[in-house]
């Protein structure tokens, strides 16, 4: 597999809730199905699904929304109204929640292992992603 999409389901602390690695061609939309249709967990308690501007479209939200319940809230500049007459964003704009995510990946990164796809098997790369959220969770209760 040349390239890699990580897509990951994390909770409002960042941590790791559901993973799943696919090649790099697959759209953001049809990667979150992917991952949602396969959750592990007990998701009754969930009520609001944040999503990056990628997964906009394809009655994604409504999809969700009849599958789950959850409202699913896009997170973007262009929704937010920080764009200028060119339609491009004005300077640096810190998009609310999206950060969670972004930190989760920063966490991840810092792994030796998960720095760069060394993997060349998806299932390794979803099981060392385990192994380092894993890691960092037995880091903080100590």
């Amino acid at each position: 597999m040349k390239g890699r999409k990580r897509h990951i389901l994390v909770d409002s602390n960042g941590l790791l809730l559901q993973v799943q690695v696919q090649p790099a061609n697959v759209q953001e939309r049809t990667g979150a199905r992917w991952l949602l249709e396969q959750l592990h967990f007990p998701a009754q308690r969930m009520q609001c699904l944040w999503a990056d501007a990628g997964y906009w479209g394809d009655n994604f939200p409504q999809w969700v929304q009849e599958r789950w319940g959850w409202q699913v809230q896009i997170v973007s500049k262009v929704a937010d109204g920080v764009v200028n007459r060119k339609g491009q964003p004005k300077g640096y704009v810190p998009l609310p929640r999206r950060w969670v995510v972004e930190r989760t990946f920063a966490w991840l990164g810092r792994w030796r292992r998960l720095s760069k796809d060394y993997e060349q098997n998806p299932c390794s790369s979803v099981a060392w992603i385990y192994v380092a959220m894993i890691g960092l969770m037995i880091k903080r209760l100590a």
